[in-house]
């Protein structure tokens, strides 16, 4: 996406440059540590040491090496003091024997502090893997093809390795036509899956039977206020849901929408033209106790070749080094992609470089392309079609 991509590439590079450097220091330190104590203690008189030094080594290794390897560091410093003071002369004097035993002690804490902070890591790996197992059974990726539409989606999640987080989304197709919701949870945690999994569950529920989206608007106001009177109130279902609902009616040209306080969607032209997707009046969130809140569907012209792009503000409030945030309708507007897949692809990337990886918030996507005639009903790998000199 131009020049200016290529120096926001070159800024994720050194920043993955830095922090494998830190890394790498951090796994030195303890034997930068022994070795400039032996240098100080070889190099000056006995009434100088360098057991501090020697001491700090196991303390620095506990939190980051193994067990096996924060006893070694350990066992060098111990070995290192013996060493000197043999060279010395000096092993059975009161000094030597008090230092020696100090760093038997300091190793021996060492090695309990890498005992507990192995059993932290082991339990909130454990709660990781239980939530992100269960963020998966409610946030299946949709198929590729659903009532004759493209679709495709992406979670992002701002910590690497991380599927834990309160932005939904899902894709029916029911008699009504394809209806999808897109939605941010208020809070991450356990305690947003939960949340997710109320909501998902009443639109999958609701988009079947409900005749209007206004229907299913109201449906899922219901099912959260039943939840949060289960649980003992609004603040344990995290308060609030931002949400887009959206009908793309069989055999027809139409898109309906009802925008319950959530960002914008767009509307991407084949042709590379965008529409904004702002409801002519705001509304708030589901959850915040206003069941009878008058939602009401607004509707647009989807023509075939268009997408639908809806998405968290995980993606709208994306910022660069400089604060700037990242501005999707800037960035997409002129483009021309093949369908929803590559789309998301190519956003998802750009995100990345605008952020240079230093995201902090979720990001959820979610893009239906209603195809073109002749347009195939497989997705393919094709190179992306863009403004030259953007």
């Amino acid at each position: 996406m131009g020049m200016r991509d290529g120096r926001r590439g070159a800024r994720v590079r050194g920043t993955g440059t830095r922090g494998a450097g830190a890394r790498r220091f951090v796994r030195l330190l303890p034997w930068l540590l022994i070795g400039v104590g032996l240098l100080i203690d070889l190099a000056s008189p006995p009434t100088v040491t360098a057991v501090p030094l020697f001491a700090a080594a196991p303390l620095v290794a506990a939190p980051f090496f193994s067990f096996a390897g924060t006893a070694g560091a350990g066992i060098v410093s111990v070995l290192a003091v013996v060493g000197i003071r043999l060279w010395d002369g000096v092993v059975l004097d009161v000094v030597p024997v008090t230092e020696l035993l100090t760093l038997v002690t300091v190793s021996v804490l060492a090695l309990l502090i890498n005992g507990v902070v192995r059993r932290g890591s082991e339990q909130l790996a454990s709660a990781r893997a239980i939530a992100e197992t269960a963020m998966r059974a409610v946030l299946p990726t949709p198929e590729e093809r659903i009532g004759g539409l493209l679709v495709a989606a992406r979670y992002e999640a701002a910590q690497a390795d991380e599927f834990v987080g309160g932005d939904l989304y899902a894709v029916v197709d029911t008699p009504h036509g394809v209806r999808l919701v897109l939605g941010d949870v208020r809070g991450k945690g356990l305690d947003a899956v939960g949340a997710v999994a109320v909501v998902i569950g009443a639109f999958r529920e609701a988009a079947e039977t409900e005749l209007s989206l206004e229907g299913v608007a109201q449906r899922l106001e219901r099912a959260l206020a039943r939840e949060g009177e289960r649980r003992g109130g609004l603040d344990s279902m995290e308060g609030f849901v931002t949400v887009v609902l959206a009908e793309i009616p069989t055999g027809s040209g139409a898109l309906r929408i009802v925008n319950r306080g959530h960002p914008e969607p767009l509307l991407l032209h084949a042709d590379g033209r965008l529409d904004v997707l702002a409801p002519s009046r705001p509304a708030m969130p589901i959850g915040m106790g206003l069941e009878t809140w008058p939602d009401r569907s607004e509707e647009w012209e989807m023509p075939p070749g268009s997408t639908l792009l809806v998405f968290t503000d995980g993606l709208s409030e994306a910022r660069d080094a400089a604060g700037s945030f990242y501005d999707p309708e800037e960035r997409l507007r002129g483009r021309i992609f093949p369908g929803p897949e590559e789309l998301l692809s190519a956003l998802t990337d750009d995100v990345r470089l605008h952020t240079g990886g230093r995201s902090t918030d979720d990001m959820a996507l979610l893009a239906v392309g209603r195809p073109a005639l002749g347009q195939p009903a497989r997705r393919r790998t094709v190179r992306i079609v863009g403004r030259t000199g953007g």
